[in-house]
């Protein structure tokens, strides 16, 4: 298309798909889009970028980037059928992150049909020079019928230029750069697998034998004796429903199968009540009249480590994000909504979490043995589901309660692979969390160079009350026999008994 030309748009639902060639010196870009009546917004909430991933309505939501070789796109999708009507278009606009656009090649932006992937425009972006913000073009409706316009207005003030000229809000005060807290000591350099390292600033409770299954957690025991580390500071629980019943038990694991069933380890101590509650709750909706916050956090092998706490992530739900594309070695596979998918849809790649609580009590979120955890009972992590067939565009999810941060000691985030491939060798992952509180803290992995199946993403550490992540972008290759959970146990000391299990 020619800037300033239209097309019908006869398709219900749009993916739109704002894409360039990456590089050395070449930087990042971000899709967005304004819902407009009449020209500007009605509120704050009618701005979708990576920091506000969702309108209100649900008509349009930020699916994030997907690298692909040298290009990386980033997506929106738009419902057009559920565009409310007071709304006449949407404005389809890209940012630059470390640069101008003149810097970024092959700019251009696509609308596909959501149902069937076809192609019903295209326009590239060919005169970009100083601007740091681009509207690409816009979805309007006019008599009853939406149209996309290729637009190729540029903006030298950015994003918040850009959203300010369209009637939002901005507060994009940059946030004061953290110093890194001085790494763990359990991630200074790889144990040897026959003898786990010692967990951090603590001494572990001793490992049930291997032959005997594990005590179900008590949660009616009396607290224990005082153990000999430090003991955590106490927090004040939320107030006790008046029957001042705790939780019931978690259900046993389900044992037999493959190597990796989790074993739950029992508390050492008893942890505070907490409020009841059911199930996967997302998120409430931005609070009204707060500006919108631009910023946004990458952590790189120079800068690893970032404060939830300074950010001001400090309460709500977090959502952990894992997004990737295989290819190359791969022969026979097809392309599914910008990732890669076995014609036998035979991948499964699982997004874990394993976790200590304060009071000593440890386990593991994961689809295996149906452990998908809870958000409102201990651990406060819930896997949000088990993609098995590679058609979930959006990846692996789960979630964090941040109201209940207090109780957790330490997580650690990884990915495995349960079936469908050997090795990661050729994996090119993003992992983003996106905090109810402050801003996205994202990173990509390091291209994986030995034989391994398991990949340790993230730890978020408890550290005198502050919440630290930090990036590990760490492949393990197990030793013969041993499941990519216990290399993960045995590379940072959790000291967990472990038994086999199957999905």
């Amino acid at each position: 298309m020619q800037k300033g030309t239209n097309v019908p748009v006869p398709a219900p639902a749009v993916r739109v798909e704002l894409g360039w060639q990456s590089g050395p010196g070449v930087p990042d870009a971000d899709a967005s889009a304004l819902l407009l009546s009449s020209g500007k917004v009605r509120s704050d909430a009618d701005f979708v970028f990576y920091n506000q991933a969702q309108h209100s309505s649900g008509a349009v939501r930020h699916e994030g980037k997907r690298p692909s070789g040298a290009s990386v796109t980033d997506s929106l999708h738009v419902n057009l059928a559920a565009v409310e009507p007071a709304i006449d278009t949407v404005v389809l606009a890209a940012s630059a992150d470390g640069g101008t656009f003149g810097q970024v090649p092959g700019l251009y932006i696509r609308v596909l049909d959501a149902a069937n992937g076809a192609e019903i425009a295209r326009f590239d972006s060919a005169d970009a020079t100083v601007e740091t913000a681009f509207v690409l073009g816009e979805l309007y409706r006019r008599q009853g019928a939406w149209k996309f316009r290729a637009v190729g207005q540029g903006y030298s003030t950015g994003l918040a230029g850009l959203a300010t000229d369209f009637g939002i809000s901005v507060d994009d005060e940059p946030a004061s750069a953290p110093e890194p807290p001085p790494a763990p000591s359990y991630n200074t350099a790889p144990p040897s697998h026959n003898t786990p390292p010692p967990a951090p600033q603590y001494t572990p409770p001793p490992a049930p034998s291997y032959n005997t299954p594990p005590p179900a957690p008590q949660y009616n025991a009396p607290p224990a004796p005082a153990p000999s580390h430090t003991p955590p500071p106490q927090y004040t629980p939320p107030p006790a429903p008046s029957y001042n019943a705790p939780p019931p038990p978690p259900p046993a694991p389900s044992y037999g199968g493959a190597a990796g069933a989790p074993v739950h380890q029992a508390p050492t101590q008893a942890m505070p009540p907490v409020q009841p509650g059911q199930g996967h709750v997302p998120p409430p909706a931005p609070a009204p009249g707060q500006p919108v916050q631009l910023t946004k956090v990458t952590l790189t092998k120079n800068a690893p480590t970032v404060s939830l706490t300074k950010q001001g992530a400090t309460s709500g739900f977090m959502k952990v994000n894992l997004n990737w594309q295989v290819h190359k070695q791969f022969k026979g596979w097809i392309r599914k909504g910008g990732r890669a998918a076995a014609a036998h849809s035979d991948l499964d790649l699982d997004l874990c979490a394993m976790f200590e609580l304060v009071n000593g009590e440890k386990g593991i979120v994961q689809a295996l043995g149906n452990s998908f955890g809870s958000l409102h009972q201990p651990p406060f992590i819930h896997l949000d589901g088990d993609d098995r067939t590679g058609a979930v565009d959006t990846g692996e999810n789960l979630t964090i309660n941040l109201d209940h941060k207090d109780l957790l000691r330490r997580v650690l985030i990884f990915v495995y692979i349960y079936e469908g491939a050997r090795s990661f060798a050729d994996l090119h992952a993003t992992v983003t969390l996106f905090p109810q509180q402050g801003a996205p803290i994202d990173f990509s992995l390091d291209e994986c160079t030995v034989p391994s199946n398991v990949c340790a993403l993230a730890t978020i550490t408890n550290v005198n009350g502050e919440l630290i992540v930090q990036r590990e972008s760490r492949f393990l290759v197990p030793d013969r026999g041993i499941s990519p959970q216990r290399t993960i146990d045995y590379a940072y000391g959790w000291g967990m008994n472990w038994t086999p299990g199957r999905k």
